[in-house]
C-alpha cells in the first residue's frame, strides 16, 4: 500500500478463470487451494461447482483475463494465440458478464436485479456470501409479492467468513415474513455463486449476492439460457437442499440476544463484506 494507491487498495479481482489455448475456459467458484481438493465429504472439503466451456463463448473469458493482465503487467496479449478463430460448440446462448471498478460494477448488480425482477415462478439462489443491499433485498420481497417462490441456499456455521455470516442473518426477518426459504448446508462450507431463474435462465461464477461484489470486486458471471442446462442446475440446487437444513422465523427470532447483537453489528459492516 502507497499514499497514491489508497483509493484503490480494497480494491481486487475475484474473478475464477481459467483459460486454455483460448479454446476451452474454465470458471465457477473454485480456486487453486485445499479446499477444493475432494467433493464435500467432510467439513475439510468445500462444496463448490466449477463449470467447464468451449465454443465462442471463451473469446469474452479471454478478454476478461487480458483486461487483469493489461492492469497488473502493462502488457496487451493479442494475436492468434490468445484469440484463435472462435468455434461453435453447442446451442446454447450465453453471456458473459464482467464487473470492475472503478466503472463497471453496477453491471452486474443491474443484470442480478433485472434476472430477479423477471421471475415468474421460482427463484433459486446459492450464494456463499450472501448480503444484499436494500435494493437487492426488496427485489427479492417483490418477486414473492408476485407470487413467486424463493429458495436460498447459504453456508452454515462452517463457513470461513463469520461475519458475513452474521451479517446476512440479520437481514433474514423480512425475507422469512415473506416466505422466502431460507436453508443452511451442512456437511461443510457452501461456495457456489448460483442464481437460477424460473426453469430456464442459470447465472454462475464468481460474484455473490453481496456488496463486496457487487460494489469492489472485479468479477466474472456467466448467464445461460436454455431450459435443459437450467435443469441440471436445478437438480444440484436440489441435492443440495437435501444437505441443507430450513431455517424458519420462529428459529431466527429465538436467537440469543448476544446473537443479535452481533448480527446487528456484522450488518453495519455489510459494505464491505
Amino acid at each position: 500500500i502507497h499514499w497514491y494507491t489508497l483509493d484503490r487498495f480494497n480494491n481486487r479481482t475475484h474473478r475464477k478463470l481459467l483459460i486454455v489455448d483460448g479454446h476451452v475456459a474454465f470458471t465457477g467458484g473454485v480456486g487453486i487451494a485445499d479446499n477444493w481438493r475432494g467433493n464435500a465429504r467432510n467439513p475439510d472439503e468445500w462444496r463448490d461447482t466449477h463449470y467447464r466451456i468451449e465454443g465462442t463463448a471463451v473469446s469474452a473469458f479471454q478478454a476478461a483475463f487480458a483486461q487483469n493482465w493489461l492492469e497488473t503487467t502493462g502488457e496487451t496479449l493479442q494475436g492468434e494465440k490468445f484469440y484463435p478463430e472462435p468455434e461453435p460448440a453447442g446451442e446454447l446462448d450465453a453471456q458473459l458478464i464482467l464487473s470492475s471498478q472503478p466503472n463497471g460494477s453496477e453491471d452486474m448488480e443491474l443484470m442480478m436485479l433485472t434476472a430477479m425482477a423477471a421471475a415468474k415462478e421460482h427463484l433459486r439462489i446459492g450464494m456463499a456470501y450472501f448480503v444484499p443491499d436494500d435494493v437487492a433485498l426488496q427485489q427479492i420481497l417483490d418477486s414473492r409479492k408476485r407470487g413467486v417462490s424463493v429458495d436460498v441456499i447459504v453456508p452454515n456455521s462452517l463457513t470461513d467468513v463469520p461475519l458475513t455470516r452474521k451479517s446476512s442473518r440479520y437481514f433474514w426477518g423480512s425475507l422469512l415474513q415473506a416466505g422466502v426459504r431460507i436453508f443452511e448446508f451442512q456437511p461443510t462450507m457452501y461456495h457456489p455463486k448460483l442464481l437460477i431463474v424460473d426453469d430456464v435462465w442459470s447465472s454462475f461464477g464468481s460474484a455473490n449476492l453481496d456488496e463486496r461484489s457487487l460494489r469492489l470486486n472485479d468479477e466474472a458471471t456467466l448467464n445461460v439460457y436454455g431450459k435443459d442446462f437450467a435443469k441440471t442446475q436445478i437438480d444440484l440446487f436440489n441435492q443440495d437442499l437435501q444437505r441443507s437444513r430450513q431455517i424458519s422465523l420462529e428459529e431466527w427470532q429465538a436467537r440469543p440476544l448476544r446473537e443479535k447483537v452481533a448480527d446487528w453489528f456484522a450488518s453495519q459492516l455489510r459494505w464491505q463484506l
